[in-house]
């Protein structure tokens, strides 16, 4: 497909050099930059995801009624519980 963009005089030029020294036509080298522009992209969004992180009590998983989205009670049973203290 044709189309006209502008583009920063620096980055033309550099496109330009880049073609010449691969032996390739600019509109392939700005086609490749665009690839790897949008795979990157892809990729830092994939990356991105929250990691699970597996939580332990004992070797028995998470202890039975505690709610990791309630920090104030989750303070309330490390400061409970000897086993937290340093």
């Amino acid at each position: 497909m044709r189309t006209t963009i502008s583009i920063d005089d620096d980055l033309l030029a550099e496109a330009k050099a880049i073609a010449a020294r691969s032996g390739r036509t600019l509109n392939a080298v700005v086609e490749d930059a665009l690839r790897e522009a949008f795979a990157r992209r892809r990729a830092s969004k994939r990356e991105r995801r929250v990691a699970e992180f597996p939580t332990f009590y004992g070797g028995g998983g998470l202890r039975p009624g505690v709610d990791l989205d309630d920090s104030a009670s989750l303070l309330e049973i490390m400061d409970d519980d000897e086993e937290y203290r340093p």
